[in-house]
């Protein structure tokens, strides 16, 4: 049995096969899951009903699995920041600051050779994407 908050096993047996920067993507309910990610990537369908899960569910269990060396977010083009960077803020680690990216660069990232996971959640919030490069697992 494992003691971490992370049990889903397609996304561990992804996890355990992805490397230092391999690439996570979990994108809201609004997010064109299909189209808009690396079509060799694992897909994970957590949505469930509206609102369930919310990506701040489900990156709150990653936390507890992988080393999060860095963190990218979909941004608007004008106004003020999504809330739910706040949140994603609270979760990750202390050192990581958010890099933002336009639409369509989050886009572009997405697609890349390097996203090894995508998880769709049902998360209802917009611009709530994040995409996370796995780090290093550091020795002793």
């Amino acid at each position: 049995m494992l003691r971490y908050a992370l049990i889903h096993p397609e996304i561990l047996a992804t996890l355990g096969t992805a490397g230092h920067g391999s690439k996570v993507l979990i994108a809201d309910g609004n997010y064109p899951f299909r189209t808009g990610s690396n079509p060799a990537a694992k897909r994970v369908y957590l949505n469930l009903a509206p609102g369930i899960p919310k990506v701040t569910d489900v990156l709150a269990a990653l936390v507890t699995a992988i080393p999060i060396e860095a963190a990218e977010v979909m941004v608007p083009d004008s106004g003020p920041e999504p809330p739910i960077f706040a949140e994603f803020r609270q979760i990750l680690p202390k050192e990581i600051t958010l890099k933002p990216l336009s639409r369509f660069g989050f886009y572009d990232a997405a697609k890349g050779s390097d996203v090894a996971l995508v998880i769709a959640s049902a998360e209802q919030r917009i611009y709530a994407n994040i995409l996370l490069t796995i780090g290093v697992v550091k020795p002793g």
